[in-house]
């Protein structure tokens, strides 16, 4: 098995990520479908993230280096190490259930003309435990709309690419001076993986699939890039500004609903952070932004809202509400994408 060609090629960018990247490892190395080769990229650690990884005595290990170049170049590095049929992307302070790529490989065999896989994802802590909650996203019929405006797959650890797709959308670009293959746009430090899947929708005719069981654990860290709530949005309005010439009407027609989607979600990053005024502020903007987010989904955005003036509360009394909140909304979800 060793001396063949590798079916996945599991690509982790890492930046000093001692605390969490012997959890992200083992859940790779515990997979069911052992058919695979796990590329640790080092983007310039300066922790101990790299002895952690020299401890792995296991050949499907392979590490590469690269400068401080942030997240979407040490993606770029890693595929094109990839020796695999397909990517799957992990992000070093996230992890998989055991069965993850085996239930992409069934996705992927079972559905021919699939590019992109993606699977529903349960939220951890910062010490790894298990928060009760998760996405549960649109599964079928992923049009270039749906891709914009609600962006179900999530995160960065739940999607696996066909190979053949990146080779298609890959551009030669000059880095320092040296000509550099690149899939996600090195320019953003956030988002990129939102530009991505909008480019990919846009420009093939790829097609996009769900798994619903939950096969990614997503580690919801306040610490992280997402905290930062304007450099979010502000790098995602780029991903459109960017993409914007590929179809004028397709953004003319979609664009002030994605973007109401895009301050609901960000309501949702607020109020995580107990931060109730930018949270409400969110919140209405969304709604002014673009009223058929009210019309799409009622329960969602009025739960959002509520959350938003909740977070006010003690923190136990609220925590308790909000998880309550999120549960039945996870329910709704999970019959909607059923």
């Amino acid at each position: 098995m060793n001396n063949s060609k590798p079916i996945f090629s599991v690509v982790m960018p890492m930046y000093n990520v001692e605390r969490y990247v012997a959890q992200a490892i083992d859940s790779v190395l515990a997979q069911t479908y052992e058919h695979f080769e796990l590329i640790c990229v080092n983007d310039g650690c300066t922790d101990d993230t790299l002895r952690i990884v020299a401890a792995y005595d296991d050949s499907r290990i392979k590490v590469v280096h690269q400068k401080n170049m942030g997240l979407a170049a040490a993606r770029n590095t890693g595929i094109n190490y990839a020796n695999g049929v397909f990517v799957a992307l992990l992000d070093s302070d996230d992890a998989w259930r055991s069965n993850k790529l085996s239930e992409h490989f069934k996705h992927f065999r079972n559905t021919p003309d699939l590019d992109i896989s993606y699977s529903a994802s349960r939220f951890m802590d910062e010490d790894g435990v298990d928060m009760g909650i998760g996405q549960y996203p649109q599964l079928n019929d992923i049009t270039p709309q749906v891709i914009f405006c609600r962006n179900p797959i999530g995160n960065g650890s739940a999607a696996v690419i066909r190979k053949s797709l990146l080779t298609n959308i890959a551009e030669r670009k000059v880095v320092d001076g040296a000509f550099r293959t690149t899939y996600f746009d090195e320019d953003f430090r956030q988002s990129e993986d939102v530009e991505f899947w909008l480019r990919a929708a846009l420009k093939t005719d790829c097609v996009f699939g769900g798994i619903g069981e939950a096969l990614t654990q997503y580690r919801v860290n306040a610490s992280g890039l997402s905290a930062n709530l304007d450099n979010q949005f502000a790098a995602w309005k780029s991903s459109v500004n960017k993409n914007q010439s590929i179809s004028p009407v397709f953004f003319s027609r979609w664009e002030s609903l994605a973007e109401a989607y895009q301050k609901r979600y960000l309501a949702r990053r607020a109020v995580q952070a107990r931060n109730s005024f930018v949270a409400l502020k969110l919140v209405c903007s969304a709604v002014a932004t673009d009223w058929r987010i009210v019309k799409q989904e009622p329960v969602r955005t009025a739960a959002t809202f509520g959350c938003a003036v909740l977070s006010v509360l003690p923190t136990s009394v609220y925590a308790a509400i909000e998880h309550a909140g999120m549960m039945t909304a996870n329910h709704f979800r999970k019959s909607e994408a059923a």
